[in-house]
């Protein structure tokens, strides 16, 4: 059988997220599958390489699918794009030896949290970031992404009521750029809990305006609570940008 790669961006909006729970018409996965069916005839599974919840968008989502049709590559990513909802895309389409798996075989991701500073909201960013009026101090903010870098247990600020894996992750970057009313988060690491980097950015803008102490950070990191972290922010100012593989 043939194993080929997807690389893919949607517009998480209209979405129940990545996953197929039954509802085809509703999740990426379901969508995606559906075409598939369409131009092979066979009945496909595809493997992402983990779940984005309702809401979030992607750029560069990567998934696998098994197939025996001989269908070209061009032809596929043709015939996928030409039936695919317009908020769905299929970027790059490779063939992939056997053993390549797109949740296994990561070894990092990306994502991007955006976030609209500013006493007037945006009639055109509301579906693409979080509208956050509050003033935030930005030395602050800095202070408290450096001491959230590196690697530590991450339960606490999990939407993960336990687990039975470890729960330790490296954050490797952790950057904020400011372009006019536009606040934009990098979070790159070697993987991410349920919901992480939503109470991630929800600790972060507390922070920033002063509500809670940068201290509350490592206390978090000691007691494991998730109950001590900040708010879970909404999902349409998540990104997930690019899935890191082994060359």
């Amino acid at each position: 059988m043939r194993n080929i790669k997807l690389t893919i961006e949607y517009d998480g909006k209209r979405y129940s997220g990545w996953q197929r729970l039954g509802d085809d018409d509703k999740t990426i996965q379901g969508k995606i599958e559906k075409v598939l069916h369409q131009m092979t005839n066979e009945k496909i599974e595809i493997i992402g390489s983990g779940r984005t919840d309702a809401g979030t968008h992607a750029r560069g989502q990567v998934a696998n699918f098994k197939t025996n049709t001989e269908i070209g590559l061009a032809e596929m990513i043709d015939f996928m794009n030409r039936y695919l909802p317009r908020d769905i895309v299929i970027k790059r389409i490779e063939e992939m030896p056997e053993r390549f798996h797109a949740r296994y075989n990561a070894v990092g991701k990306k994502y991007s949290y955006y976030v609209w500073n500013n006493v007037i909201p945006s009639a055109f960013e509301r579906n693409h970031s979080f509208y956050f009026p509050q003033e935030l101090d930005m030395d602050k903010l800095n202070a408290a992404c450096e001491k959230l870098m590196g690697t530590h247990d991450f339960i606490g600020f999990s939407a993960l009521k336990k687990s039975k894996k470890s729960t330790v992750r490296t954050i490797d970057e952790l950057a904020i750029e400011r372009k006019g009313e536009m606040l934009h988060f990098t979070f790159v690491g070697d993987g991410f809990l349920y919901k992480m980097v939503r109470i991630l950015m929800g600790t972060l803008l507390e922070i920033g305006t002063g509500a809670m102490p940068i201290e509350t950070i490592d206390e978090i990191f000691e007691s494991k609570v998730r109950q001590h972290a900040g708010e879970t922010v909404p999902a349409q100012g998540l990104f997930l940008d690019e899935v890191y593989y082994r060359s």
